[in-house]
């Protein structure tokens, strides 16, 4: 692992200065320095990947938190609209009109091409036979 051009060029730097001032101290005068290919000890390698590693993960723990409240969200959203949409039933729904959805269910089953055999009881709901078993 090397380091980027912007902390290498702030550790060029500080070297810079710690040697001119010693240079200074003997009456020699330092123009420049270039440092290349700093090697970093493996200790501190690990130190700095294990950082970048734990970044990556709190990084990708706050992406799967947001996908969950966005998730979250979704369900709230659709709940609501099914309670909406109960509401409005429920309000709208008559006897009479519920009756008369049975009675087009019934007319439907009547209608098919399979053979049953409808009862239907005092107000109770129908019993509708199979007559092919």
């Amino acid at each position: 692992m090397t380091l980027n051009s912007s902390k290498r060029d702030e550790f060029q730097n500080r070297i810079f200065s710690g040697i001119e001032n010693d240079f200074k101290k003997r009456g020699l005068l330092l123009e420049n320095l270039l440092v290349r290919n700093i090697t970093l000890p493996a200790a501190v390698k690990s130190t700095i990947e294990q950082k970048i590693q734990a970044e990556q993960e709190a990084q990708k723990m706050q992406f799967v938190l947001q996908k969950e409240k966005q998730e979250a969200d979704r369900k709230r959203i659709e709940a609501q609209g099914i309670s909406d949409y109960q509401r409005i039933i429920s309000e709208s729904l008559t006897d009479k009109q519920l009756q008369y959805e049975q009675i087009k269910a019934y007319k439907e089953m009547a209608l098919s091409q399979n053979a049953k055999v409808i009862v239907i009881g005092k107000g109770g709901a129908p019993v509708i036979l199979d007559t092919k078993q």
